[in-house]
């Protein structure tokens, strides 16, 4: 009886871990078909991508990148904790790539907050007023750091919700496979920022 229980619940932790599998294979179809479209547009307009590049703030992107490679690195060592039993290191850990979510979007808050401030921002009339090229960079820009954004947003909840679990023993040593595809959501979250931070930032 005990081995048909155990055979039960091995098989609902594949059948979880393939389902999370799939559902971030389509996120994987989401933003390579927005890094696809941005390639073509790239192509056709080198120069004016170029110069649109040129006015965001590099430095927010950059301790951006530090910011969400940190949180992935907090998922990571949280989840080997919680395997290892020390369920409050875990939970620090948790909390602390919650953290990193949350400074993430301030400073994403600040920076747009600037570029709109400054006229860059789909339908402007400063920026309608700049080049076909300039204006689609921009038009692409927002759509794809607006969902990354709401990617990371929906990861820190996620998280936040992963350390209430482990502090109330819902999720254990011995069974962690939310905590474990709530990681590797967050580590796609990251790996998306990966591709966002050269392709638009770093295009000089």
């Amino acid at each position: 009886m005990k081995e048909a229980e155990h055979a039960t619940v091995q098989k609902d932790y594949a059948g979880a871990k393939l389902g999370m599998w799939l559902f971030l294979y389509t996120e994987i179809l989401l933003f390579g078909g927005l890094f696809v479209l941005y390639s073509v547009y790239l192509q056709r307009y080198p120069r004016e991508f170029a110069a649109a590049a040129a006015d965001l703030n590099i430095v927010l992107g950059a301790v951006n990148t530090v910011i969400l490679l940190t949180g992935s690195l907090l998922v990571a060592i949280s989840i080997t904790a919680l395997r290892r039993g020390s369920v409050r290191l875990a939970q620090w850990m948790l909390w602390g790539s919650v953290l990193t979510g949350i400074v993430f979007l301030i400073n994403k808050y600040i920076e747009w907050s600037a570029e709109i401030s400054h006229g860059i921002y789909p339908g402007s009339p400063i920026l309608d007023q700049k080049e076909n090229g300039e204006i689609i960079f921009f038009g692409l820009y927002y759509i794809t750091l607006g969902l990354h954004g709401l990617h990371v947003l929906i990861g820190a909840v996620l998280l936040a919700f992963m350390a209430v679990y482990v502090a109330t023993g819902s999720v254990h040593r011995d069974d962690f496979i939310k905590l474990e595809n709530t990681g590797l959501y967050w580590h796609l979250v990251d790996l998306v920022w990966i591709f966002i931070f050269p392709l638009y930032y770093l295009l000089l």
